[in-house]
């Protein structure tokens, strides 16, 4: 792969990425609520569920799931079932809170990094659609000239770079935000906010069909 190459996809990933999905919205919403060693345990579990997205590709996965309905649709239905349950029991959670000099303040949130990891985890693999963008996307980068493996291994850490990165700015940018909202005596509207979101990515993998 040439450095033209790289660079081309650099760009053409980074436009991708900076466009907020599910992915995006947990690390947010865990940055927020737990800080930013959860958040970075999120984006970690994200880039896991990747890697085995972009080895399926490599293994030809993106054309075997283009080429059977009943797989994507079985799969879609998962997904956005689950985008969605996770956005309705946000919703329906209450937030601890605790009162100090008048002002309400949300408590820490008690939490297992195991349930952490596996939420990102189901919610970066929670749509099809991706298998098959990334079956699309990364053989237009690759080279016969070079090694196959060797061209998967530098977009894949090219990813990393570009996915902590995003996220953690988007992170640091609504963590602020919300301390600027902390002060609102009214139920956090950033959760309703985030909840909210999981619902419609859900609606959106469910309506989705299996071309871009």
């Amino acid at each position: 792969m040439s450095f033209e190459t790289w660079l081309l996809f650099f760009i053409a990933y980074l436009v991708v990425t900076l466009s907020p999905g599910p992915n995006v919205l947990l690390a947010i919403k865990n940055a927020v609520k737990y800080g930013y060693k959860v958040a970075i345990i999120t984006i970690l579990m994200n880039l896991v569920c990747q890697l085995l997205i972009i080895t399926s590709v490599a293994f030809g996965a993106g054309a075997l799931l283009e080429k059977s309905p009943m797989l994507f649709f079985a799969l879609k239905l998962i997904g956005g079932a689950y985008l969605i349950y996770l956005g309705i029991t946000g919703l329906l959670k209450k937030t601890p809170t605790s009162h100090i000099k008048g002002v309400e303040e949300v408590s820490a949130v008690p939490f297992s990094y195991i349930q952490v990891c596996k939420e990102a985890f189901l919610v970066s693999a929670s749509n099809p659609k991706t298998v098959i963008f990334l079956s699309a996307f990364l053989p237009q980068f690759i080279s016969e000239e070079a090694a196959i493996g060797w061209q998967f291994t530098i977009m894949f850490l090219t990813i990393c770079l570009i996915v902590m990165s995003v996220h953690l700015v988007y992170s640091y940018i609504a963590k602020n935000i919300n301390k600027k909202w902390s002060g609102l005596k009214a139920k956090p509207i950033f959760s309703k906010i985030t909840n909210s979101a999981f619902i419609v990515f859900g609606c959106g993998v469910l309506s989705s069909s299996r071309t871009a």
